[in-house]
């Protein structure tokens, strides 16, 4: 019997690239987001590719109060959850506007800690599954430039990594995912170095890796696990007067 992978925030580039990795690899799939009938047309084409079952369900991050009736619904129970969903944000926005920042804050970390908190208790009741949080490398340390994104998904990695200490002993896996760069709508008007950014099916090709491995936390592009070691070691006083 094919078990099924629940990917939230299926409507993103990288989730897409990693939904078809995924039904290539035999699993059947939930495609969860807010824009069903997109996810319904992906849906059916992998149905027709990859002679797999998928299906498309409306979810949304911020309404944290739905969660529960959402998870409760699911049948089968997924054997594998990825939160795929984010936002970038204005940064110079949320300096000044709550809305901005709470937004960022509350997508990004909150969203994802409300439906992977209900996920790991149903997993660790069953014994097995796997859970895949997407963090960013811009957690691995605070940016003037980003420190509230930043600091939102800091939090994700922490809260990951608290989880999989948890689960280590029950059967379920939790994998971190931290991308740098990734060429995608999302960062469609940003000037990416291109040997240090990587494509959505590059990143999706590292995690469904990760997901049959036993990696705990994965960097893509790899380079960027070295990148981010000496960027944390740069002492703040230095860092400080940087402009990275």
């Amino acid at each position: 019997m094919r078990k099924t992978v629940l990917i939230l925030g299926a409507g993103s580039d990288m989730a897409r690239a990693l939904s078809a990795e995924l039904a290539e690899g035999g699993y059947n799939l939930f495609l969860a987001g807010r824009n069903v009938h997109e996810l319904s047309k992906d849906a059916k084409d992998l149905e027709i590719r990859f002679e797999i079952q998928a299906e498309a369900l409306y979810f949304d991050a911020l309404d944290t109060n739905s969660h529960p009736g959402f998870y409760d619904h699911l049948n089968p129970e997924p054997f594998g959850v990825v939160a795929a969903f984010g936002v970038l944000g204005d940064e110079n926005l949320a300096r000044r506007d709550p809305l901005e920042w709470q937004q960022i804050i509350n997508t990004n970390y909150s969203g994802c800690v409300s439906i992977l908190s209900l996920a790991a208790n149903r997993m660790e009741k069953a014994g097995e599954g796997f859970i895949v949080g997407i963090s960013s490398v811009a957690g691995d340390r605070g940016r003037a430039a980003n420190y509230v994104y930043g600091s939102a998904k800091a939090g994700l990695s922490a809260f990951l990594s608290g989880l999989r200490n948890r689960l280590c002993r029950s059967g379920v896996r939790v994998i971190t995912v931290k991308p740098g760069f990734v060429r995608t709508k999302m960062t469609r008007d940003l000037d990416l170095p291109s040997r240090l950014s990587a494509t959505p099916e590059e990143a999706a090709r590292d995690i469904f890796n990760a997901i049959l491995s036993n990696r705990d936390v994965v960097y893509t592009r790899w380079m960027w696990r070295w990148i981010m070691a000496f960027i944390k070691h740069i002492p703040e006083r230095i860092f400080k007067r940087m402009s990275i």
